[in-house]
């Protein structure tokens, strides 16, 4: 698999709006990440590869395990997928299942500990560490470079976080040629990324319940925060109209990215869309489950409120003008750092 068969199609949305279209972004990173550990030494013959991990970016190490014929160890918990779990064993991934939450730190914490027991039980190890790890960053600047060469000044850069790495990493290439680009970040509520207070999230695959060291705050320029039958309409409204096949991080990054180009059309938008829509038949692209689950929304708010502060962001479509400022600039405190910090179900 070559860097190159991981590249997004860039595909027109809109007379300014462009859609960077991934079938699977996280195998950029893990690509990336194993592959300059492998030039540093850091996987020898007998090193095992160890992650944890419920969504994309376990996918993405499977594959590229696979390939590389190394043994890969993927600790989650209950909330994994079945068909997710299937793909990764028939990948030759053996996954470790934590059933019960630790006391504090709930799952999170619990696949945290079982990591590293896993990494004391056997000779040599190496983690990727998507959340903290410099190198995912790093290899999103070759999309940066692809979206420039093929659409020249790009205004503004919209995408979901995550880990923060394709959206800081991309936006850091962008603006070496333009200064200007505007970034902005597509969060859910309850996501404590920048700086709601942590709680149950329905819409996943993007947010988190910890801070990563990947997350450059000072990098975007606002911050929008959707709620999960938002992004799911979108998602729908993305393959209907487009006949984009994506999952919901895509819906929720095209509902902020088709308001931006609709409100600035002398700019030219580009928007992250990450994942294809296969794992979400079920669910997103299943009427049957967004009605069970409360969740159609047929006719969605046209722009989002503006909010002052992450506090005041309520639980629909909001956003706020976060300038490049630092998390303690807008917050007033540094948020909780992780290390190795699962990612996302949905992503």
């Amino acid at each position: 698999m070559t860097e190159a068969t991981m590249m997004p199609r860039l595909v027109r949305l809109g007379p300014n709006l462009y859609g960077a279209v991934f079938s699977l972004m996280k195998l950029l990173p893990a690509r990336y990440i194993l592959k300059r550990a492998h030039s540093r030494g850091d996987l020898d013959a007998g090193t095992v590869i160890v992650e944890t991990t419920s969504g994309t970016f376990g996918l993405a190490l499977a594959m590229q395990s696979a390939l590389m014929e190394r043994e890969l160890i993927l600790v989650s918990d209950p909330a994994i997928d079945a068909n997710l779990y299937r793909r990764l064993t028939d990948l030759g991934a053996t996954i470790e299942i934590c059933q019960e939450p630790a006391r504090v730190g709930g799952y999170q914490e619990a696949r945290l500990r079982r990591l590293a027991e896993i990494r004391a039980e056997l000779p040599s190890t190496f983690c990727p560490e998507q959340y903290s790890n410099p190198d995912n960053p790093r290899s999103y600047g070759v999309v940066a470079e692809q979206i420039a060469r093929s659409l020249g000044t790009v205004d503004c850069l919209v995408g979901p976080v995550g880990s923060g790495g394709s959206m800081c990493g991309t936006t850091a290439g962008l603006r070496e040629l333009t200064p200007h680009t505007q970034a902005i970040g597509v969060d859910s509520h309850r996501s404590v990324l920048f700086g709601q207070p942590d709680g149950p999230r329905s819409l996943r695959g993007l947010g988190n319940s910890l801070w990563p060291a990947n997350l450059d705050h000072s990098t975007f320029d606002e911050v929008h925060w959707c709620s999960a039958p938002e992004a799911y309409a979108f998602t729908r409204r993305l393959h209907a109209t487009h006949a984009l096949f994506q999952g919901p991080t895509s819906g929720a990054a095209y509902l902020a990215a088709k308001w931006w180009a609709d409100r600035n059309p002398d700019g030219l938008c580009v928007v992250m869309l990450p994942d294809e829509g296969y794992r979400y038949q079920a669910t997103v692209y299943n009427d049957a489950w967004l009605a069970e689950n409360d969740h159609l929304l047929p006719d969605p708010v046209a722009e989002p409120a503006l909010v002052d502060s992450p506090a005041d962001a309520g639980d629909g479509w909001t956003r706020m003008l976060w300038g490049r400022r630092t998390y303690e600039d807008v917050n007033g405190t540094v948020p909780r750092s992780g290390g190795s910090l699962p990612d996302p179900v949905l992503s």
